[in-house]
């Protein structure tokens, strides 16, 4: 089985700071199912996100690879997971809510 992983990033990442290790354990990350994050890829696309680095702004996951997920694009991914609901998002829904009443990024693992 293939898994995305989603954590909270503590310390906001600065501009030159590139994320390419695998971490999961340093950002207390969840993990979920691809079955349920492969289906909502589209909705992601008008996303912004940031791929390893600030230096390097895009829209979506980056699927297999690293993202940063700022905090002003969090309302837009729980509107996602809420609008595809079931039972699997409770924990990731759960975590961006977190990370937004925190004024936090998130970090995903992707597969």
């Amino acid at each position: 089985m293939a898994y995305h992983e989603f954590g909270i990033i503590e310390e906001d990442p600065i501009e030159c700071q590139r994320f390419d290790e695998y971490e999961p354990l340093k950002f207390g990350c969840i993990k979920i199912n691809d079955d349920y994050i492969e289906p909502l890829s589209s909705e992601f696309q008008t996303i912004c996100c940031y791929w390893h680095t600030l230096k390097h702004p895009e829209m979506n996951l980056a699927y297999c690879g690293i993202t940063l997920i700022p905090p002003e694009s969090i309302d837009s991914f729980i509107s996602v997971f809420k609008s595809y609901y079931t039972e699997q998002y409770n924990e990731i829904i759960f975590l961006f809510e977190q990370a937004k009443i925190r004024d936090k990024y998130i970090i995903h693992f992707g597969i």
